[in-house]
């Protein structure tokens, strides 16, 4: 049961007490917490969230409210928040579903006779894990610090490191259930103009029940891309350091509360590559590591395609390279045991993050034995066979995003199945879906997925793929 939105509370105490018992079910809910005691002589009534709320920052505001006279008395609601309320964060609200969700956010809301408005006082406090490196996106220098669940923790680790008036945070909210809180940052004379009001549209018309999932469901929402094209539209990144990075460049950033990610877009491929330790070492470094990751990815698509190409083509093979033909029987096919594999990884994979961490160590050793040794002596597979998947497994951690991972992984999937039943023409053909699948993909803006090398731009070519020294300008 929710209060109504256009509903206007009543000047009475009593009766505003009256409505919000039953929209808030007091009686039942035991977290929701209501004080009814009496200020300057007249009726008031506070309602707050037990957990929510800072308890010795209200028990102040409340014992000074206490002891507040008759005399002089406000007679106005506004009047009273700015000479009664010894508190920096209050407001002033008279609709009663904008009241309800207030409350259940969190916020103290408080009613007094004669008054036909809430006030309010913003004394959260939610429960939150500290500040600490993000497990996904470590990195060998630089900060240390992560997002976290709390939306509020997560925009003051961004305005600590842009200390710039156009930095602009809008808060909105989603969900018909939820409410959940949506933070979109800028730099107001940076950001596409254009592309922040689309977005700010397709968020506003949501129509939804809930973000079960956070930013995945808000993705979904506000950019329904084809399925058919895994790529990733947007870039997530719980490293502070980083949001704060694409904002200057003038890109969005958007927090979703409970959410330890920021949102980024738009987001190229090249984008969605591009980590933090490219700029924390030497150009020179910088450089090398940002076209080792490429390169890394790239590989990791083709080697165990071409790879079985070669294998089903034995005469193709150039003398210096006989030492990569099996020597041994193969008794199951090559391409099946390079799908076994494909799919035994992501086992791993997932039983690795629903393993306790104490058990980690020591199951990743078992895992290696038999996955690896037993297998290759059983017959079930190939050495040659787990050596290319072994390299297959390691480049997929190479670049810190999940969703391009498996975006390559299935481009990768779909090579070796063409590559099996059709040979060479299998090949170019999934060759040919690879290609297209980021040459014909487009960002949430409507530009090249693959933005300066289509259309070309050498100036932008250059700097996203090698690391220059920043120039003075961009240093300020």
């Amino acid at each position: 049961m929710g209060g109504s939105r256009g509903a206007v509370i009543s000047t009475s105490a009593a009766e505003n007490m009256e409505r919000f018992h039953k929209i808030l079910r007091v009686d039942k809910n035991f977290d929701v917490v209501y004080r009814s005691m009496k200020i300057g002589g007249r009726q008031a009534c506070f309602y707050f969230i037990d957990g929510f709320v800072k308890d010795e920052v209200l028990q102040r505001i409340i014992q000074f409210l206490c002891d507040l006279g008759e005399e002089n008395f406000p007679k106005e609601a506004h009047e009273f928040s700015k000479k009664c309320l010894p508190y920096g964060e209050i407001g002033i609200l008279r609709e009663e579903g904008e009241i309800v969700t207030q409350i259940l956010m969190g916020i103290t809301c408080f009613f007094i006779d004669g008054y036909d408005a809430a006030l309010t006082i913003d004394c959260r406090h939610y429960p939150a894990r500290s500040v600490e490196e993000p497990g996904k996106e470590k990195v060998l220098r630089g900060s240390r610090d992560g997002f976290v669940e709390t939306l509020i923790f997560n925009t003051a680790m961004i305005r600590r490191r842009i200390r710039n008036p156009e930095l602009t945070v809008e808060i909105t909210q989603a969900g018909k259930s939820s409410r959940t809180d949506i933070a979109i940052c800028y730099m107001e004379s940076r950001v596409d103009k254009e592309l922040l009001n689309k977005i700010k549209t397709r968020i506003e018309n949501i129509q939804v029940d809930a973000l079960t999932m956070n930013q995945e469901s808000l993705a979904e929402c506000i950019y329904p891309y084809k399925w058919y094209n895994p790529f990733p539209k947007f870039k997530y990144s719980e490293r502070p350091d980083t949001a704060a990075a694409q904002l200057l460049e003038g890109n969005l950033v958007i927090l979703v509360d409970t959410s330890p990610a920021a949102m980024i877009l738009p987001s190229s491929v090249f984008d969605i590559i591009e980590e933090a330790d490219d700029f924390y070492f030497p150009p020179l470094t910088g450089t090398y590591l940002r076209l080792s990751r490429v390169t890394i990815a790239l590989l990791g698509v083709i080697v165990t395609p071409i790879w079985l190409l070669l294998m089903q083509n034995p005469r193709w093979i150039p003398e210096s390279l006989q030492f990569i033909v099996i020597q041994d029987a193969v008794n199951i096919p090559l391409i099946w045991q390079l799908l076994i594999l494909e799919f035994s990884i992501d086992g791993l994979r997932l039983a690795a993050l629903n393993t306790p961490s104490m058990l980690t160590t020591p199951l990743s050793v078992i895992a290696a034995l038999v996955v690896g040794e037993f297998a290759a002596n059983s017959g079930w597979f190939n050495s040659e066979t787990m050596l290319y998947m072994a390299f297959v497994a390691l480049s997929n951690y190479t670049q810190s995003s999940f969703e391009l991972g498996y975006a390559l992984k299935f481009m990768r999937l779909q090579l070796l199945i063409l590559t099996a039943l059709f040979n060479l023409w299998g090949f170019v053909a999934g060759m040919t879906v690879f290609v297209l699948a980021i040459v014909t993909n487009k960002t949430i803006a409507g530009k090249s997925y693959i933005y300066p090398i289509l259309p070309f731009s050498l100036k932008e070519f250059k700097r996203r793929f090698f690391r220059t020294r920043l120039r003075p300008e961009e240093k300020q």
